[in-house]
């Protein structure tokens, strides 16, 4: 029961990152992440991936390993399209402020 406890909140807090790549990838933009932020943010994933390892823990393997595939996912996007922005390729407006509003 606690495994599958771990397992439903490792669906949870790692799935909710699927919204995220799926918005980074529709609007080619990845700026709202800072590189401190996703370095961060990856270490401690990885250090707790490992410790699920060390202590054999089903639930944080799988939870953490899901999390670091997705900020690896994040990792990918930021690398190509903040150089595609840097170089102009592209320009990114997530959203439009109206003047009136």
């Amino acid at each position: 029961m606690i495994t599958a406890l771990g397992l439903l909140a490792g669906m949870l807090t790692s799935g909710c990152w699927l919204p995220q790549l799926v918005r980074s990838w529709r609007t080619r933009s990845t700026t709202d992440f800072s590189w401190a932020y996703v370095a961060v943010l990856t270490t401690g994933i990885t250090l707790w991936l490992t410790y699920g390892i060390v202590n054999v823990d089903l639930a944080m393997i799988v939870a953490n390993g899901t999390a670091l595939a997705a900020l690896i996912t994040l990792i990918a996007f930021k690398i190509t399209f903040d150089s595609s922005a840097a170089r102009g390729q592209q320009e990114v407006v997530p959203y439009r402020v109206d003047a009136g509003a």
